[in-house]
């Protein structure tokens, strides 16, 4: 993609950004400088192309044509939210609509002492120097043209934090809704969190669409545990087909403390996560665990960063996915170890099920050390579902489609038992289960 040409397509958020600008805009002016830096590291780069080694495998050049405008929200009546929230009667919800917080339908009665919640655009008004001491400080927009775009149109979102010893044993649930019309939209929801020493939290992030059109979800959660705190995050992606979803999330792991991240991704045509994780501190630890499940022409592709910065950290990473139909997917995941982190414990794999001929998949596992006393290791494979098990159960009189859903399901199952909320986990339960029992999807096999 000529220069010329990613000018032209980046102009229209150019324009955009003019527009709010002349406006008028109530930010401070260390975030407007911020903003304004953002909107300059884009205008110069650009949207990414597949000549870059890091979107080799994933062409936005569909992104990059669409002018997606921001959305024309209309009123949600809380009923109808229902059935996209996690199922739970003390689980604290968060609802963002199109990306800006929505009071009306949030319900943070569940929240204990210790834990508060706010809108982004609020905790800048009302606590803008204790933001500005964590936001941006880990999504850096360098070399990040999406990261960039969110971090110009940064307006509101959530911010989170955790006091001190407090240990919230009810999950909080950020329900990301969009909105999509015939009209193509667009929006970049920010999210800070800030858990303190000996904290403990769990974190689910749910994104969905309501309405059938195109829209953009582009998305960045920036994650700061202080030393021996605990987070368990969760981040489900179920958007409609004619949706695309870019999502960042950073995490910064301070001295024994430890993140576990879970991801899955279920929906949206095209979606591609980043998950990058720093252990800055001794005795730190972080958990990295994925699912994708993809059929039709559905495109999804995982990029992860583990840095071990520290010595006497762990870390562990399981990716699976599943592909059918066409859907093709992509998985990068770089551990770096440095030359100071002594006693390194990380362990990497990627195991893919392909359920037809003409699904694809990329995978690059790979190891980067610099220290001498560590223990590491990495591995991929891709691969189809077992005959000999197959056979087995056939031989048992089980149908073939049964004994496909079965082996299929066993497969993901490794993932989702990991996930310690009970509604969370019954709900992947369920929304995987249906993939293979019956309600399958083209190309899924009978």
């Amino acid at each position: 993609m000529a220069t010329a040409e990613v000018t032209r397509e980046a102009g229209s958020y150019l324009g955009l950004f003019a527009r709010i600008e002349k406006g008028g805009s109530r930010a401070p002016g260390w975030l407007a400088n911020m903003r304004q830096s953002a909107m300059t590291a884009f205008a110069e780069t650009g949207f990414p192309t597949t000549s870059q080694e890091e979107w080799r495998f994933t062409n936005v050049a569909p992104i990059a044509r669409t002018t997606f405008a921001p959305p024309r929200r209309a009123p949600l009546d809380a009923a109808f939210l229902g059935p996209l929230q996690i199922p739970g009667g003390n689980v604290a919800r968060v609802v963002l609509v199109d990306g800006r917080f929505d009071a009306g339908l949030s319900d943070l009665g569940p929240l204990e002492n210790g834990v508060r919640v706010v809108s982004l655009a609020r905790a800048l008004a009302d606590d803008a120097e204790r933001v500005r001491a964590h936001l941006g400080r880990l999504a850096a927009i360098e070399g990040h043209p999406f990261t960039a775009l969110n971090t110009a149109f940064l307006e509101d979102g959530v911010f989170l934090t955790v006091a001190d010893g407090t240990l919230a044993e009810n999950p909080i649930e950020i329900l990301y809704v969009a909105t999509a019309s015939a009209e193509a939209s667009v929006r970049h929801p920010r999210t800070l969190v800030v858990a303190g020493a000996r904290s403990q939290l769990a974190l689910v992030e749910s994104f969905v669409t309501i309405g059938e059109g195109p829209s953009l979800t582009n998305a960045v959660t920036e994650i700061i545990l202080g030393p021996n705190a605990i987070v368990d995050h969760y981040k489900l992606q179920r958007e409609s087909l004619a949706s695309y979803h870019i999502s960042r999330t950073e995490g910064l792991i301070a001295e024994s403390a430890v993140l576990r991240s879970h991801s899955f991704t279920l929906g949206a045509g095209l979606s591609r996560n980043d998950a990058c994780v720093v252990l800055n501190g001794e005795g730190a630890d972080s958990i990295l665990n994925g699912l994708y499940v993809v059929d039709g022409t559905q495109h999804v592709d995982h990029h992860t960063a583990i840095d071990h910065a520290k010595p006497h950290c762990t870390s562990h990473e399981l990716f699976k996915g599943i592909l059918a139909g066409r859907a093709t997917g992509v998985f990068n995941g770089r551990i770096l170890v440095r030359q100071d982190a002594q006693k390194t414990d990380s362990k990497q794999t990627n195991k893919n099920l392909l359920l037809s001929e003409d699904a694809l998949v990329q995978t690059n596992p790979q190891l980067e050390i610099y220290a001498d006393d560590v223990k590491c290791t990495h591995g991929a494979t891709i691969g189809q579902i077992d005959e000999n098990a197959l056979f087995y159960l056939r031989s048992r009189g089980i149908a073939r489609e049964t004994a496909n859903a079965v082996l299929t399901y066993a497969f993901a199952a490794e993932v989702v038992e990991k996930v310690r909320p009970e509604g969370l986990r019954r709900l992947l339960e369920q929304r995987v289960a249906e993939r293979f029992g019956g309600a399958l999807g083209e190309g899924w096999p009978a």
